[in-house]
C-alpha cells in the first residue's frame, strides 16, 4: 500500500501496526487466520523486521498471537473473556467520567460537544466507519479528562483489546438511535457536571453495548 511505505523509517512500525489493526479491527483479517509475514512485507512495501516489530505491538494488545509453529494468527477471544473485560472497562470509563466533571475546563467540554456534533452527523448521514472513530475518540477523551494518568493508561491498554469487538458491535447493533439517544444525555450530564448522572449514564451506555457479546447479558451488572 502507497500510503503505508513512508519517505523516512520514522513511525513505520508504528503505521505497519496501525495499518494491520485497522484491518483485524473492520475483520479484513479475520480470527484464526494466519498473517503471513512475507505476503504482508510486499504489499506494505516494506521490509519484515518493522513488519515483526508491528505484530508483537498487536500481540501485547491481544489482537494477534505469535507462535513457533504457525507464525501470526489473528487472535479469537471468548465471549467470556470479552465480558470481564467489558465490564472492567465500563467501571474505568464510569470513574473517568465522573473525575472529567470536576476536572475538565468549560473550553474542554466545550470541544468534547464539538465531537459529539459531528457524530450526530456522521449518524445522521448513516457514516458508520466515522460515527465509530468520532464515537472512539470522545471516549478516550472523557478518560483523558479524568487527569488520572494510571487510569488513561489502564485504560488504552484495555480499550486496544477490545477495540475490534467494539467495531463490530457497531457495525450489527439495530438500536443505534437508541446508542445515539444515550450519547445526548452523557453529554447533557457533562455540560451539568453532575458526576454521578453521567457516570450512571456512560456506564449503562457501554453496559448495553455488549449484551450481544455478553451470552445476552449486559454487562454493567455484578461480574458473574
Amino acid at each position: 500500500m502507497e500510503d503505508i511505505a513512508p519517505t523516512h523509517n520514522a513511525g513505520l512500525v508504528e503505521k505497519v501496526a496501525h495499518y494491520l489493526r485497522e484491518h483485524i479491527v473492520m475483520d479484513h483479517f479475520q480470527p484464526g487466520q494466519r498473517l503471513p509475514e512475507r505476503t504482508l512485507a510486499v504489499e506494505l512495501q516494506v521490509s519484515r523486521t518493522p513488519l515483526r516489530e508491528a505484530l508483537k505491538i498487536l500481540a501485547t494488545e491481544g489482537l494477534v498471537v505469535i507462535s513457533p509453529n504457525r507464525g501470526a494468527v489473528v487472535a479469537d477471544v471468548s465471549a467470556a473473556d470479552m465480558k470481564e473485560k467489558a465490564y472492567v472497562l465500563s467501571v474505568l470509563e464510569q470513574s473517568a467520567a465522573q473525575l472529567a466533571c470536576v476536572r475538565a475546563s468549560d473550553e474542554d467540554i466545550a470541544e468534547l460537544q464539538a465531537l459529539h456534533y459531528e457524530m450526530k452527523a456522521s449518524f445522521l448521514r448513516r457514516d458508520r466507519q466515522n460515527y465509530f472513530r468520532l464515537n472512539q475518540d470522545i471516549h478516550n477523551r472523557i478518560v483523558a479528562l479524568s487527569g488520572n494518568a494510571t487510569l488513561v493508561d489502564i485504560h488504552a491498554n484495555l480499550s486496544r483489546q477490545l477495540y475490534r469487538v467494539r467495531y463490530l458491535s457497531n457495525q450489527k447493533t439495530d438500536k443505534w438511535a437508541k446508542a445515539m439517544e444515550e450519547h445526548e444525555a452523557i453529554m447533557a450530564a457533562l455540560e451539568a457536571r453532575d458526576a454521578a448522572r453521567v457516570g450512571d449514564e456512560l456506564r449503562n451506555h457501554l453496559g448495553k453495548t455488549w449484551i450481544k457479546y455478553a451470552n445476552g447479558e449486559p454487562v454493567n451488572g455484578e461480574a458473574s
